[in-house]
């Protein structure tokens, strides 16, 4: 499978993950919540990592790259713990868009630290995630 069928599984899982999270954030303390969501997230990728990893593959990582993978979980983490607490307290179907709008934050930070090009089509791409957004996020 290419990087697009990936992708889409992702966006599938992600739209799972808003409707089960916020039936799990009930009545709970989101912080928790997204303590035990990690938990389950940490067992179950570590025991794929290590059943298709070899061993020293992972003793052979830079530091330079374990670097942004922390600094990429950390921003990870804080965005679960903020996600988490919008879904206590907002309704999934309109606190889900505004996540969205992170696509907007990769084509800004892509652009200003990895040099990609903004062309006209991702400007306007980038225009109507915001718009829909938006519209869906002020949506009754």
């Amino acid at each position: 499978m290419n990087w697009v069928g990936w992708a889409l599984l992702s966006a599938v899982f992600a739209g799972a993950t808003a409707v089960l999270a916020k039936q799990g954030v009930a009545g709970v303390n989101s912080n928790l919540a997204t303590a035990v969501r990690t938990t389950v997230i940490l067992v179950l990728v570590w025991g794929i990592a290590l059943a298709t990893v070899p061993l020293r593959e992972m003793a052979q990582m830079g530091r330079r790259t374990v670097l942004f993978l922390v600094l990429s979980g950390l921003a990870t983490g804080l965005s679960w713990l903020c996600y988490f607490r919008a879904l206590q307290l907002g309704e999934a179907s309109r606190v889900a868009p505004l996540d969205k709008l992170s696509v907007v934050f990769v084509v800004l930070l892509s652009a200003l630290f990895l040099g990609e090009r903004v062309t006209m089509g991702t400007a306007a791409g980038v225009a109507l995630i915001v718009a829909g957004a938006l519209v869906l996020a002020q949506t009754r």
